[in-house]
């Protein structure tokens, strides 16, 4: 039996029971997900780990579904003894395979701060914290957004401006006020290279999240003309990442009394505009997708392969749904 959980429109995972047999569950049966997981988080890999250690930081995460699975993927995978201490980033939802499979590739950060591509405010906080910051130390910091540079333009928002990348900074030498210090100052250098012109900047920086959060690689281009369409038609926006990120839950958790609430300004699906922050830390592919989207009329779209990312776009309702039932297709065949 699987449960299946969408988040938005382009990401998707299962919850399935492994262990059975016929049909019938077996004394081996442990909760495990499909997929490559959603959003990233950093895991700290001490020295001296195995795979029951592990595997309780990753369920702690959230990453895997249960220990007893992700032990049962580290056993089964050779290269799982070579595993290496020190920060690997890997995926909410992860399956037990596909987790062990990217500890195993052993891009670590043994030092410094790395903040990844897509992170919160509030999940740059955390990681602050957890390389070793002290608490009081960071929350002090990012109490005061304009002492680290924030440009006037961004309304006092700290969100978006922390630019995602890896920092050789330590808690030990290095002020948490001065790590992000740099955070602001790498966002403002990369928009000066890009030739934004200061007033312009916030907004980018609220489209670039965006297209973050809810584009597949290739296809950032065409996700930031659709939101620029729907913008230019005074449409609502109608991701769903938004309204998570307002909300601070998974999209799942939403209520339709939440998600039409239109006096609540990240209810995408009511409200027309821009929301009022950014939703995370956009890489500069996305920065440079906002600013050089390719010419289309698409008003929505659907990823109809998880596999391959493949996306659809139109700007016609009824082919909207024609995707939509093609994705759906997809889903039941491929167990999602």
């Amino acid at each position: 039996m699987a449960v299946v959980v969408v988040i938005g429109a382009l990401a998707a995972w299962t919850v399935k029971e492994d262990g059975y047999l016929f049909g019938i569950r077996t004394p081996l049966a442990a909760a495990d997900y499909e997929g490559t997981g959603g959003e990233p988080v950093q895991v700290d890999v001490p020295e001296g780990a195995n795979g029951y250690s592990i595997a309780r930081e990753l369920v702690e995460k959230e990453v895997v579904a249960s220990a007893e699975a992700f032990v049962r993927a580290f056993n089964a995978n050779p290269d799982a003894a070579a595993i290496q201490p020190g920060t690997h980033v890997l995926k909410l939802h992860m399956s037990a395979e596909s987790a062990v499979a990217a500890l195993a590739q052993n891009d670590v950060n043994r030092g410094g701060l790395t903040v990844v591509e897509g992170y919160t405010v509030d999940q740059i906080r955390q990681t602050m914290i957890e390389v070793g910051w002290p608490e009081q130390d960071v929350a002090a910091a990012l109490g005061n957004p304009q002492a680290l540079g924030l440009p006037a333009e961004a309304g006092g928002h700290l969100e978006g401006w922390l630019a995602a990348s890896t920092y050789d900074a330590k808690p030990e030498t290095v002020p948490a006020a001065d790590v992000l210090k740099q955070m602001v100052a790498l966002t403002v250098e990369e928009l000066e290279e890009l030739d934004v012109p200061p007033a312009q900047q916030n907004d980018v920086i609220i489209k670039a999240s965006l297209v973050e959060r809810e584009a597949p690689d290739k296809y950032r281009g065409e996700v930031a003309r659709v939101i620029e369409n729907r913008l230019e038609a005074g449409e609502p926006l109608g991701l769903d990442a938004i309204d998570s990120y307002g909300r601070k839950k998974p999209s799942h958790l939403i209520t339709t009394e939440e998600f039409q609430d239109r006096s609540f300004p990240y209810a995408s699906r009511v409200v027309a505009g821009l929301p009022p922050t950014a939703i995370g830390a956009p890489s500069r592919a996305s920065v440079e997708a906002v600013l050089n989207p390719p010419a289309g009329d698409w008003h929505w779209y659907v990823t109809v392969n998880l596999d391959t990312q493949e996306t659809k776009f139109t700007n016609n309702y009824d082919e909207f749904l024609v995707y939509r039932e093609e994705y759906q297709a997809w889903a039941a065949e491929n167990g999602y």
